[in-house]
């Protein structure tokens, strides 16, 4: 799982849910640049992984569980469309 495959996973997650990533921060009690791109990276380039607490509300807020959440987390291994 990486940092990457998090942050796509919540963008995929608000898409399925008819949101944008600000939209559905917001829908879920959270601050709407929460899930900015420009909040990913730190000035110093280093990555900012998004926390529980914030995939926790959207779960809480679109009535779904990690298990749901976790479907959107690519894995380029199990992709033969991806291999290398």
């Amino acid at each position: 799982m990486t940092h990457d495959q998090i942050w796509t996973a919540i963008e995929k997650f608000a898409t399925e849910h008819g949101m944008s990533c600000s939209g559905l921060a917001r829908f879920s009690g959270l601050d709407p640049t929460t899930f900015n791109r420009s909040k990913r990276w730190s000035k110093f380039g280093q990555p900012r992984w998004p926390s529980t607490g914030s995939i926790a509300k959207i779960l809480a807020s679109t009535g779904q569980n990690i298990g749901d959440f976790v479907k959107y987390i690519h894995d380029d291994k199990k992709n033969p469309d991806n291999q290398r």
